[in-house]
């Protein structure tokens, strides 16, 4: 069977490319899957790249999810035949992952797919897009509503923004979505943001311990200097929704003036290791609550073949919406 297989060589240098492996080199799990789509995610290029100390040893597949049908189950929650989506459980980083005709996991990391999702829409959706549901649902945890005021996305042009958008809008919430790229604006507005942000107009840090009351929620996606500006301009009660950090970790500003004279919320949302019950539910909420033709459009189509170049392109920024790999199938 194929598979992009990431080496290392003496000096340390990595390389991709994709051969031919047998399915006992797969590594131990409970469950081997038929792998039908993947996707690419910002860790996936890290893992085909430099690793960045994600990938600790070699010859390794990446992918961080996977959707495709159960090939054959050794525990009773699956049987051949049951579609299944993996994402998290660091699949992709410390075990082989969605970049290979199958796959072998444990049952635990798996999600039986949802009524009205296949196997292509549930990577269209992939550990971006759970990350994005997570995001609105924390967000809703903590009160806010359509009708608040404009909910901010940041990154909106990516796999995590691209979704939320487009999940929000759906619920009926007002979105302003910030984009470094003028071009991508009429994608966002297909996906139903109602206002345009320029990346420069939250990259600025500046002295204000406090600026106008703008967001009645924000999921963000970027993080570092902007996070800190975002934070300054949540009104009273209002929700952040962390969830990257390709901005950086560092927050520049007096990050405790919004939370004590404005009680925001800074929700930190981790999609790795949620428990079972709440991957159902958010995987159900994604079925229900994300318009079909709006993810259609954030599809770019992709090969085995294409990673190798994907896994750079995503890391410099240039990949828009979600990339769905065809595996096989």
């Amino acid at each position: 069977m194929k598979a992009l297989l990431v080496r290392k060589d003496d000096e340390g240098k990595t390389s991709a490319a994709v051969e031919e492996i047998a399915e006992s080199d797969l590594p131990d799990g409970d469950v081997t899957v038929a792998v039908e789509y993947s996707t690419v995610n910002y860790k996936d290029g890290l893992c085909i790249g430099p690793g960045a100390g994600l990938v600790r040893t070699y010859p390794h597949v990446p992918g961080i999810d996977f959707a495709g049908t159960v090939e054959a189950s050794d525990d009773d929650r699956y049987k051949p035949g049951d579609k299944v989506v993996l994402t998290g459980w660091r699949v992709g980083e410390a075990h082989w992952g969605g970049y290979a005709e199958k796959a072998r996991v444990k049952a635990d990391w798996l999600v039986p797919l949802p009524d009205g999702l296949d196997a292509r829409a549930a990577m269209a959706v992939g550990t971006a897009g759970l990350t994005a549901m997570l995001a609105v649902m924390a967000l809703e945890d903590q009160g806010v509503k359509p009708g608040d005021g404009p909910v901010l996305v940041t990154g909106a042009a990516g796999g995590v923004g691209s979704v939320a958008t487009a999940i929000l809008a759906n619920l009926g919430y007002e979105v302003a979505a910030v984009t470094g790229r003028a071009e991508q604006a009429d994608y966002l507005r297909s996906l139903g943001a109602t206002e345009i942000v320029a990346r420069e107009e939250l990259s600025e840090v500046t002295r204000k311990p406090l600026e106008s009351e703008r967001w009645a929620g924000c999921v963000d996606a970027v993080a570092g200097a902007m996070l800190g500006r975002v934070l300054k301009q949540m009104k009273y009660g209002g929700s952040v929704a962390a969830i990257g950090l390709a901005g950086g970790a560092a927050i520049e500003g007096a990050l405790i003036t919004p939370f004590i004279l404005r009680g925001v919320n800074l929700l930190g949302i981790d999609s790795v290791m949620q428990p079972y019950e709440n991957r159902v539910r958010a995987w159900q909420r994604i079925a229900s609550d994300l318009p079909m033709d709006k993810l259609e459009a954030m599809i770019e189509p992709a090969t085995l073949g294409d990673l190798p170049k994907l896994g750079k392109d995503i890391l410099k920024g240039q990949v828009k919406g979600r990339v769905v790999v065809t595996v096989a199938g």
